[in-house]
């Protein structure tokens, strides 16, 4: 009976040794070295600004962790706002006119769709103005410029806005047939329904003779313009010492009669306008023409309108 049962222990003993020396062969086994790509590994590294590469795995390479602290690893950059206005390089790039015809209106742009930001009064598509009733080819209250001209006032209003400001116009591009009826108007000495607030100090059949009205107008070559300054944090008008087409000496832009913050005023106007490329005039404060205007020669007629410049 003994031997019996010292036989069946060895035999236990040996199978148990099998079991053991099988197991520790499965546990020599080497591990899958392929590197983890699932796709919420993916979705991390996206949110998380690592650039994600479908290219072939460098054994050489940093881990990604390694790389974060690398100054010269790719982040992800958020894309900026869209512009809200045309840089003066797109407004340039803009059509342009036929100096032999007057109705062409290819090389000029609506000034808002340049500087939305630019406020707009136009007074002669309106009756608040010195005849007293909406101009001839006004039909649209517009500020029409051509394209070098609404470029350089591009310039003009980043400079003022530096300075909290930015540019109220009156007037910009003025048909041809707006200015005759000016000069219709001026010849009527009955017709003085306006004088009290434009023309007290003259007498309204010396306005032509004076040069106040003239058969023909620097606007209408496209590249002038009438404006004064806006303050950006009120939205209201700065005050000139003088109000838009007033005729008299007031009106000047070294006029002494007015206070020394009125002054300045005028000035910070003018030397932005001259800082980029206008010229004034000695008799408003608020007029100024481009220096090299494309159509010197050229009086248009095309109406002021949005259908013009489409």
């Amino acid at each position: 009976m003994k031997r019996y049962t010292i036989k069946a222990l060895s035999t236990l003993f040996v199978i148990l040794m099998v079991i053991t020396l099988t197991s520790c062969k499965k546990n020599d086994t080497p591990q899958s070295t392929i590197p983890a790509t699932s796709d919420s590994v993916l979705a991390t590294q996206e949110e998380s600004g690592t650039a994600v590469s479908s290219s072939p795995v460098d054994p050489s390479a940093p881990s990604p962790a390694a790389s974060q602290s690398d100054s010269s690893a790719i982040t992800y950059t958020a894309p900026t706002q869209a512009p809200t206005s045309m840089s003066a390089e797109e407004v340039l790039r803009s059509g342009s006119s036929d100096p032999n015809n007057i109705y062409d209106a290819g090389g000029f742009v609506d000034i808002k769709d340049v500087i939305p930001e630019a406020q707009t009064e136009i007074r002669y598509a309106t009756s608040h103005n010195f005849v007293g009733e909406r101009i001839n080819g006004y039909e649209e209250e517009l500020a029409l410029m051509t394209k070098e001209a609404a470029a350089a006032l591009l310039g003009a209003n980043n400079d003022l806005k530096e300075q909290g400001y930015t540019v109220k116009i009156f007037d910009a591009y003025r048909p041809q047939s707006a200015v005759n009826h000016f000069v219709s108007w001026s010849y009527n000495y009955d017709d003085q329904r306006m004088k009290s607030e434009f023309y007290p100090e003259l007498d309204k059949s010396l306005l032509f003779s004076y040069g106040y009205i003239a058969a023909y107008s620097g606007h209408s070559h496209g590249s002038t313009i009438d404006l004064t300054l806006v303050d950006l944090s009120t939205g209201e008008e700065v005050d000139m010492g003088g109000s838009f087409d007033y005729f008299g000496s007031l009106s000047h832009p070294d006029y002494t009669g007015i206070s020394s913050q009125q002054y300045e005023n005028r000035m910070i106007l003018r030397n932005a306008m001259l800082n980029n490329g206008f010229s004034p005039l000695s008799t408003e404060w608020w007029h100024f023409t481009l220096n090299g205007e494309p159509y010197p020669n050229t009086y248009f007629d095309f109406p002021v309108s949005s259908s013009s410049i489409q």
